[in-house]
């Protein structure tokens, strides 16, 4: 890697409706054009990987579904919060690793299948983080695929929601995060519950919140 240039690693691969390859294709000029290097792995060993992960600026991890290792989780979980950003969307980031525990606390969030809702979304900004340099001057937008019901982590900044609204279940509209940054030791953590396949992403602002979500979380 040349001298000066940041390193991004991105890790895809797990249930392939979300179509990890496309998805993640969509970014690597953009990446590339911003000085990183990219280096594109389609295993989780490479969280166990302590010399390469140190290495590394941004983690991009696209991976519905799946198990991961203690090792590899552990390795992840150390990354970051040496100082290693993570980024991601929708299930590549809050519907993987079911099974351990400890991976929503890095992430800040995970969805709750099962649950009923509309076939598109209204993406809201809030207004309490406005001028956050991931969604400053985005206004709403839809996106024509079903919103996430997520649980959150309290220690997330949400900077879009999306509301789900009453059914014969629930009594009332219900506002979900997302769009969040967190904090993870020194680490920077980007998540958008948007981007069920490239036809999402391809929406301009959806694109716009990835696109900043990547450079924000990068050491």
């Amino acid at each position: 890697m040349a001298p000066g240039r940041r390193q991004a690693l991105v890790v895809r691969g797990g249930w392939e409706g979300h179509r990890p390859r496309e998805t993640t294709n969509l970014f690597l000029p953009f990446l590339s054009s911003h000085g990183f290097h990219v280096l594109v792995e389609e295993t989780l060993e490479a969280y166990e990987d302590e010399k390469l992960l140190a290495g590394t600026d941004l983690i991009v991890q696209c991976w519905t579904g799946g198990d991961i290792t203690a090792a590899e989780s552990a390795g992840l979980a150390a990354a970051v919060r040496a100082g290693t950003g993570l980024a991601g969307w929708h299930g590549g980031i809050v519907d993987a690793f079911r099974e351990d525990p400890a991976y929503p606390l890095l992430v800040g969030g995970q969805r709750v299948p099962e649950v009923a809702a509309p076939r598109s979304q209204l993406v809201a900004p809030t207004t309490g983080h406005a001028e956050h340099p991931v969604a400053a001057g985005l206004g709403p937008f839809e996106v024509n695929s079903p919103p996430y019901w997520v649980h959150g982590d309290p220690l997330n900044d949400v900077l879009a929601t999306v509301t789900f609204p009453p059914d014969e279940t629930r009594e009332r509209p219900a506002v979900i995060p997302a769009v969040w940054t967190r904090r993870f030791g020194r680490g920077r953590v980007f998540v958008s519950t948007v981007g069920h396949g490239p036809e999402d992403l391809r929406v301009p602002e959806a694109r716009a919140l990835v696109e900043r979500g990547l450079l924000w979380a990068s050491r």
